[in-house]
């Protein structure tokens, strides 16, 4: 779900205003952006999110909103990361996409950490409030 639904709202985006960009955003940049940031945020959480007292403990909204700010935040970094490199790497700078990515990479991050996390959450506290009643 991380992944598919901000490529899906993308592309919907992209065929309704006819923005070929955004189309194409949708299968790369956006896409991309979205399943690597649920990958890794997918992996952590189960791998160690579980063993961290204050995610399970804080409110929910809380929760989401921290991780949706840090995915946020991850996606400016990637931004920020992409189009240095690709400056070093082609000085002349006339890819179209490396623009977009201002605008893509913290708003994929931003709706891939939410949904990961507010899907882990529910279930984590939803199994842990039927141990805790047996």
């Amino acid at each position: 779900m991380a992944y598919a639904s901000p490529a899906i709202m993308a592309g919907i985006g992209g065929l309704v205003t006819a923005d070929k960009g955004l189309q194409l955003g949708a299968l790369t940049t956006i896409g991309g952006t979205s399943a690597f940031l649920a990958l890794m945020l997918g992996l952590w959480l189960r791998s160690r999110g579980g063993h961290k007292g204050w995610i399970i403990g804080a409110p929910h909204l809380v929760v989401v909103g921290l991780f949706a700010l840090v995915g946020a935040t991850f996606g400016l970094f990637a931004a920020w990361a992409t189009s240095g490199l690709l400056e070093i790497m082609i000085p002349s700078n006339h890819l179209a996409w490396v623009g977009r990515v201002w605008i893509d990479f913290p708003l994929s991050g931003f709706i891939a950490s939410t949904i990961v996390t507010w899907r882990w959450r529910l279930a984590v506290t939803t199994n842990f409030s039927s141990k805790r009643r047996r």
